[in-house]
């Protein structure tokens, strides 16, 4: 057997309340100067001005950054940077969803690494330039989907290209995660759907990814077998119970994909960059489709992830029938035509698609012409 290594070092404070933890850590660990990154909506919201304000009671001077889209693009990194240098912060703080919590990583990256952005691009090695330290890093997730407060990596476009780029270093991991499913309550009924919809195709996907990682696949497997369990009383009739299992099958579909994604994130990313589509919706809308595709081949593992699912027939089939389902009963389109894709896009979006970092880890081989017949199929 070959040398293998697995990686799960992040800390994790979970349940309901833990955000109140937040000012003692950060006095405890002699941090002052926050800068909290986030999206211009949570900003506005409740639960948001009560963290700054408990941090603020606790003498601590918090500079907040909201600038962002909700597709990151290089242009917010670089003015959370300079908003980050006038406030003179030592540490920082990412509350939100995926997007936000990218762009705090991202900065985090900047601080002490002032090279072009895309220099630090994993796809082209540029890892191996991610050699100083980074200021202290905490994040708060707001939704259950990316899962990015475990990761240790960031999708940031350019600006001008629309091309995603991933930002990688173990340097990026945040040192703690205050997950609160109480920040989640809120959270309206498309946005849980759209999210939730992410999270359970990173845990599909990471499952299905051709690496060896068994610690993965395990995981993998509790996280379907919880969303199953709980997505839809979470975007239907939600509950501090249904909330949380979501919040911690996102966290556990981020920490598989280290493993690998697949077919369906490359059929998504393009449809964000060029049409603006949020991330997990275009997950969501594909997902059948891309794991129709994949069944070929994967047979047995899809009678695992029937299992995880509880259907009735253990078949590839009937996982694609149960999605297609779930979709209807959460409220998700199952045409990308009714999102805002058009035929006139299918040509671009297989470009973009076939160009994409994820799909060389599907558990088969998928070519431009795979790409455009899957976006005709779900049009």
């Amino acid at each position: 057997m070959s040398i293998s290594q697995f990686n799960f070092p992040t800390t994790i404070r979970f349940g309901a309340g833990a955000v109140d933890e937040l000012p003692g850590y950060l006095q405890k660990n002699g941090l002052q100067k926050p800068l909290v990154v986030t999206d211009p909506t949570i900003a506005g919201l409740g639960f948001f001005k009560q963290i700054v304000t408990d941090m603020q009671a606790a003498g601590i001077t918090v500079t907040i950054f909201h600038d962002t889209h909700k597709n990151p693009v290089k242009s917010d990194v670089y003015k959370g940077t300079e908003a980050y240098d006038a406030a003179g912060c030592d540490c920082i703080i990412g509350i939100g969803g995926g997007a936000a919590i990218d762009v705090a990583r991202a900065i985090l990256l900047r601080i002490n690494h002032r090279e072009d952005l895309f220099i630090y691009d994993d796809l082209i090695g540029g890892d191996v330039y991610v050699t100083n330290e980074v200021p202290h890093f905490i994040t708060i997730p707001t939704t259950a989907g990316t899962g990015s407060e475990v990761g240790r990596s960031a999708i940031i476009a350019d600006d001008e290209t629309h091309q995603k780029k991933i930002l990688f270093s173990p340097k990026l991991l945040a040192k703690i995660v205050f997950a609160d499913p109480l920040l989640t309550m809120d959270l309206p009924a498309f946005i849980t759907a759209a999210t939730g919809m992410d999270a359970l195709t990173h845990n599909m996907e990471a499952f299905l990814a051709k690496n060896y990682h068994p610690i993965c696949d395990g995981i993998a497997l509790e996280g379907i077998r919880l969303i199953a369990g709980s997505l839809e009383q979470a975007v239907n009739n939600p509950s501090i119970g249904s909330r949380s299992d979501m919040l911690l099958a996102s966290m556990m579909g981020a920490i598989a994909f280290q493993k690998g994604l697949g077919v369906v994130h490359s059929l998504a990313h393009p449809m964000s960059a060029l049409l603006d589509t949020h991330h997990g919706l275009a997950n969501a809308v594909n997902l059948p489709y891309g794991m129709r595709f994949n069944i070929e081949g994967s047979e047995e593992k899809f009678v695992r992830i029937a299992r995880a699912l509880e259907l009735k027939k253990e078949t590839g089939d009937e996982v694609v029938d149960y999605l297609f389902d779930l979709n209807n009963r959460i409220h998700i389109p199952v045409k990308l035509g009714t999102i805002g894709v058009e035929s006139k896009h299918i040509d671009t979006l297989a470009d973009l698609a076939f160009a994409d970092f994820a799909h060389p880890n599907n558990p088969k081989p998928v070519s431009r012409n795979d790409f455009k017949t899957l976006y005709e199929a779900a049009l």
